[in-house]
């Protein structure tokens, strides 16, 4: 690296600046084209270099003539062979260390893959210094991916398990159950299909955009369900009542997804950073929903048609059958006994409790006052007898003796 020492006490009486300076080395050190030769067949450029061999020689470099005078470089500077100037110290536990930051990967590569490869690369690297040196990471952007990752699979179990469980307790069948289930991993899984094909990636904008839709891709497999076991259970047949109950809702589906996806579409009119953020998550959202949308049209009503196909007619021949023989069929017939005995015993229970309001009422206050009272007791610690076997330490809440504030003897606070 070159240092220029400045003098400036030598530029003032000079009337020069530090820009004088400046220009005289980059004049003074340029590479001049001069012209091509032709050699056999090929041509070659001709360049003239006129930089200095040595560093030291930059200092005869001229600034300019003042009355027949020339002012040199070494007049009002010293130039020499330097380094950058030290701007800050790197310490790990008081001890010196380097630091190597701004590694950063390509906007088309992806961060996970970015991250493992530098971390495989590092671990090569290890391998061919002494143990003296050591390595720390202070920083990982994959970690973020990672756990916008998890939220995501998080938020859409979470989703459908609730969902699920909705449609098991409301409609009481274990097949829509698993239709709604497996439709949501489903429509995600569509939606980054989609974005692959658009050059996108996962990121943190895109993952936010999955967990944003999560709760939206219930609503058209749960509404095209409950309308088909609303059609059969008036006394339809199978094959009207699926057509029936998935056309009734097919336009207000439709019309209720493209509401959705009009929402995000502004956000492709932005431009700069702002485009860059905000247009992954909209696509990620729009294709989630429309995924949905064509998945409630196609695998809820065709599962359902198939499973319960079979299952009504095994149970319109009234025949028992084997679960080696037809295993859904048979974990049907046995969910639907046992689902019709918990919905008679839930109706019993709750026929007793409105029969019985006033003794309902009453007791639920006193148990609720007796929670309420025992949290706000006071709180003591048993010890046992070190000849007990096994002994042990609880805590537990006083209750006073009768006429006494005071705990028991045998209590130790």
């Amino acid at each position: 690296m070159v240092s220029v020492d400045l003098d400036l006490k030598a530029l003032e009486a000079n009337n020069l600046v530090e820009s004088d300076v400046v220009t005289a080395i980059s004049n003074g050190s340029l590479t001049y084209p001069s012209g091509t030769a032709k050699i056999g067949g090929k041509e070659v450029p001709i360049d003239l270099n006129v930089n200095p061999p040595r560093i030291d020689l930059l200092n005869d470099l001229p600034i300019k003539m003042v009355g027949g005078t020339v002012i040199h470089i070494s007049d009002v500077a010293q130039v020499r062979d330097g380094y950058f100037p030290q701007e800050n110290i790197v310490r790990q536990d008081g001890v010196r260390s380097t630091l190597l930051q701004d590694l950063s990967r390509m906007a088309a590569a992806s961060t996970l893959s970015v991250a493992a490869g530098v971390k495989a690369a590092m671990a090569n690297i290890l391998k061919t210094v002494t143990s003296d040196i050591q390595v720390k990471q202070f920083a990982d952007q994959s970690v973020f991916v990672k756990a916008a990752v998890s939220g995501v699979v998080r938020e859409g179990v979470i989703a459908a398990a609730l969902t699920a469980l909705m449609i098991l307790l409301f409609l009481g069948s274990w097949r829509s159950t698993l239709i709604i289930a497996v439709s949501i991993p489903l429509s995600v899984l569509s939606s980054l299909a989609i974005l692959s094909l658009l050059g996108q990636t996962i990121n943190i904008m895109t993952l936010g955009g999955l967990a944003l839709a999560v709760g939206i891709l219930v609503d058209d497999a749960t509404v095209t369900i409950e309308n088909v076991e609303r059609h059969l259970a008036s006394g339809e047949k199978l094959e009207d009542g699926i057509l029936k109950g998935a056309g009734e809702i097919a336009l207000p589906a439709m019309v209720s997804t493209f509401c959705i996806c009009i929402v995000f579409v502004p956000m492709f009119s932005l431009s700069g950073v702002a485009r860059y953020l905000f247009v992954p998550l909209a696509e990620a959202v729009m294709f989630a929903v429309i995924s949905s949308y064509v998945l409630s049209r196609t695998l809820g009503a065709n599962d359902d048609y198939v499973v319960r196909a079979a299952s009504d007619h095994e149970r319109a021949a009234g025949t028992h059958v084997p679960f080696w023989v037809r295993p859904l069929v048979a974990l049907q017939h046995g969910f639907e006994k046992a689902f019709d005995r918990f919905r008679a015993a839930y109706a019993n229970l709750l026929g007793t409790v409105l029969e019985h309001r006033a003794a309902f009422a009453v007791g639920f206050l006193v148990l609720l006052r007796c929670i309420m009272a025992a949290r706000s007791l006071p709180r003591a610690k048993i010890s046992f007898p070190r000849w007990m076997p096994g002994r042990f330490d609880c805590t537990c809440a006083l209750l006073p003796a009768r006429g006494s504030s005071k705990p028991p003897s045998w209590l130790t606070k």
